[in-house]
């Protein structure tokens, strides 16, 4: 079958590789869209996969060809998305319900072979039946809709909150949907892309701008989110929480980024800094939101890229041109 391959550190390729066979709790999926994910740039660079070369592609749905021997849940022809994440169920983080923070944590597209391909194996029990109504070729977003919604977990969010998100790219949107959903009193967007901050004007943000200071809220905000990894951004999204406010640390920054605290004024102003790692309990959940409507497939997704060109989606991705791009086999 045809599939991407990140064959070493900066090198992507399109090429053949064996069909999948499943194992007994398995199912053979084909794939429908696959989406690309900051994660898959990490890929690239040789952060997070334990070896190379991988399959990528941990955003995916598609339509179900084959099935294990002891698979009784689905059969062939049901529509599904696919949650990537793999976790040992015996080690002390799972034992104690955070199985994100496995200690032998792995993931499809990360650790074996993903979606970028046509077809892509996945245990069955990491599959989500779709409704009649989703169109397969946008379920690719329930995935990263997942994660958001794992964001807003860790933020118990109370209602009248004023929310300020750094980014504007698929989380950083999938954040100020979920915000508006969660009693925010306001979301503000800032980014330095003029045409995302657009998009976050047409989905109804309450202020867009360039830079924080353009917004004018001296007193902070109540919950800020990182959607961009970006040192320079966190360190400007630490500056401006409120007293008594919450910074989420949502965006996958790089091995390397550092920022500065200032433990005193965390200390003084009760200020909580927090993370949110990857699905935890919360990827059926996003399953449902997004057949209930929570986002516009027609919004979020700039660009459907035949996966003869992944290498080149790859290079858009990380320009910063487009919206969620997926591949499709």
């Amino acid at each position: 079958m045809k599939a991407a391959v990140i064959e070493s550190v900066g090198r992507a390729v399109v090429t053949e590789v064996p069909d999948p066979t499943p194992g007994p709790r398995e199912v053979v999926v084909e794939v429908a869209a696959c989406g690309l994910c900051g994660t898959d740039l990490h890929i690239l660079q040789g952060e997070f996969a334990p070896k190379l070369p991988i399959v990528p592609g941990h955003e995916f749905a598609g339509e179900v060809v084959g099935v294990g021997t002891q698979v009784t849940e689905l059969a062939v022809g049901d529509r599904v998305a696919v949650d990537p994440s793999l976790y040992c169920y015996e080690c002390r983080h799972c034992r104690t319900g955070h199985n994100n923070l496995c200690e032998r944590w792995a993931a499809i597209g990360v650790t074996t072979a993903g979606g970028a391909a046509r077809y892509a194996v996945a245990p069955v029990a990491n599959c989500v039946k779709l409704p009649e109504h989703v169109r397969t070729q946008d379920a690719a977003l329930v995935e990263p809709l997942s994660c958001a919604v794992r964001g807003y977990d860790v933020l118990r969010s109370r209602l009248g909150s004023h929310v300020l998100i750094y980014g504007s790219g698929t989380m950083g949107l999938m954040m100020l949907e979920l915000a508006k959903r969660t009693g925010a009193a306001s979301v503000d967007v800032v980014d330095v892309n003029p045409a995302r901050l657009q998009t976050t004007r047409r989905l109804g943000v309450s202020r867009a701008a360039a830079g924080a200071d353009e917004l004018d809220r001296p007193q902070g905000w109540d919950v800020v989110v990182d959607a961009t990894g970006n040192a320079a951004a966190i360190q400007d999204g630490l500056d401006r929480v409120a007293k008594a406010g919450t910074f989420l640390q949502f965006g996958v920054a790089d091995y390397a980024t550092r920022v500065t605290i200032d433990p005193y004024r965390i200390y003084n102003q009760e200020i909580t800094i927090t993370g949110s790692m990857a699905v935890l309990h919360s990827f059926e959940r996003a399953a449902e939101l997004f057949a209930n409507g929570v986002l516009d497939p027609e919004v979020f997704i700039s660009d459907r890229i035949p996966l003869e060109r992944y290498p080149e989606a790859l290079e858009q991705f990380a320009s910063g041109v487009g919206r969620k791009i997926v591949v499709v086999p």
